[in-house]
C-alpha cells in the first residue's frame, strides 16, 4: 500500500502533493526506530501534522536521510519541500495519506 503526502489548508484544500513510491518504506523504517512522529503514521488513515509537530518531524526526516537507499532520499527531500510549505504559510498541515 502506498502513501502520499499533501500540504492541506483548514478548509482541507489540496495545495501540493507527493506521491513517492518510497513514503512508506520510510514510516516502516521510521516505526522500526521508534521515531515519535513518522514512525506513527497509520497506513491505512490520514495523519496529520501541524506546524508546531514539524519541529520534530523535520529532524526526523533528515536523520532517516542520511545513510538511506537513494530512493528514500529523494523521498525525503520530497517531503521536506512541503514541510517549508507549511512552515511559510498559516493554516497549513501536512497530511500522510493511504492510497
Amino acid at each position: 500500500m502506498g502513501i502520499s503526502v499533501q500540504v492541506r489548508t483548514f478548509t482541507d484544500a489540496v495545495e501540493a502533493t507527493c506521491m513517492h513510491p518510497s513514503i512508506a518504506d520510510l514510516c516502516r523504517r521510521a516505526a522500526s526506530q521508534n521515531l515519535p512522529m513518522l514512525g506513527y503514521v497509520d497506513p491505512c488513515d490520514g495523519t496529520v501534522f501541524n506546524r508546531s509537530q514539524l519541529a520534530v518531524l523535520t529532524p526526523e526526516l533528515q536523520a532517516l536521510a542520511n545513510g538511506s537507499a537513494v530512493e528514500e532520499a529523494e523521498a525525503v527531500h520530497e517531503i521536506l519541500a512541503l514541510t517549508a510549505q507549511v512552515e511559510r504559510m498559516t493554516h497549513r498541515y501536512l497530511v500522510l495519506n493511504d492510497d
